[in-house]
């Protein structure tokens, strides 16, 4: 299979676990002097970013990612990690004076949470360029440092390698000139439904006049499953269904990887969509971003006990 350039995030996740609730501890009256401090007994640290989620995904199913990101000194552990697990790191630039990106979470007991994110190495993502790496056929760019993601899409298009935009968390960094641009250079365009709103209304586009503009437009829905507006038509694409629900977190990085398996496989988009919430599925099984295990045979073996047909 050819390469896929993951654009986007590599990241640490340290999740703490207050055993209380935020509530007993926060004064409505007094958050203007806000002083507090949690002891969190349970802590654990996960590999996460969007590009590393999505590049892990994709190597489960056979594909061959390429991450392409910045990071920082401490990113020996995660380095060590996808390579045990055969991925590409020629393209993941190490800035000896900046940290890798992490975020701190703190989850009480109602499963609130309280996040700081340092972005650290990200911020300077442009120092990778799209039209210096051979060999891609096809890309994402995900959430990133902002001019990092302005220059990916613009070289994405400039080089005429199919891609899809994947704003996520990044939305709000775009004004809707700089949204309705990565719109046109794009092939492809994937948000959940809350974005798809934000997306419209910061472009002053239509569901419609997105989808008008790229080969596919993707809705996800979380326990729906997704639509996909393409070739002048609408898939409502059924959910899979998960045998537990563990952790919902990385799921819609998990469905972007069975995204671009498909589309580089040329499924039809019924199919696409299947494949896509089934990676979503098998992850929220497990707990974290990039615990789950499996290969190509015994992600195909549970399609066809989900949707009733095999993968070809």
């Amino acid at each position: 299979m050819s390469a896929a350039l993951i654009c986007g995030s590599l990241a640490y996740d340290t999740i703490m676990v207050f055993p209380d609730h935020f509530k007993n501890h926060i004064l409505p009256d007094k958050v203007h002097i806000l002083n507090v401090s949690f002891l969190v007994p349970r802590m654990r640290r996960e590999f996460g970013g969007c590009a590393g989620n999505i590049a892990y995904n994709l190597k489960l199913l056979g594909g061959e990612p390429v991450p392409m990101a910045t990071v920082g000194q401490d990113f020996g552990p995660y380095r060590e990690h996808f390579e045990e697990q055969g991925i590409r790191l020629d393209q993941v630039k190490e800035i000896e004076e900046l940290f890798t990106p992490q975020a701190f979470i703190t989850t009480d007991l109602d499963n609130n949470q309280i996040t700081a994110f340092h972005p650290g190495a990200m911020m300077r993502s442009y120092e990778n360029h799209v039209k210096d790496v051979p060999g891609v056929a096809f890309g994402i760019v995900s959430p990133d440092g902002r001019e990092g993601m302005l220059q990916n899409a613009r070289e994405f298009a400039e080089a005429g390698i199919p891609f899809i935009f994947d704003p996520g968390q990044a939305m709000p960094l775009f004004n809707g000139e700089e949204l309705r641009a990565f719109i046109e250079q794009a092939d492809y365009v994937t948000v959940n439904d809350y974005e798809s709103n934000l997306l419209q209304e910061r472009t002053g586009w239509s569901e419609a006049e997105i989808a008008q503009r790229v080969k596919a437009y993707i809705a996800t829905r979380g326990p729906k499953g997704a639509v996909i507006h393409a070739e002048g038509k609408v898939y409502d694409v059924p959910p899979a269904h998960e045998r537990r629900v563990t952790d919902p977190t990385g799921c819609g990085d998990a469905f972007r990887a069975g995204l671009i398996f498909g589309i580089m496989k040329g499924y039809d988009w019924l199919t696409i969509g299947r494949m896509a919430n089934l990676m979503g599925a098998l992850k929220v099984e497990h707990p974290g971003t990039q615990n789950q295990r499996f290969d190509y045979e015994e992600f195909a073996e549970q399609f066809t006990q989900q949707f009733g047909y095999a993968l070809r």
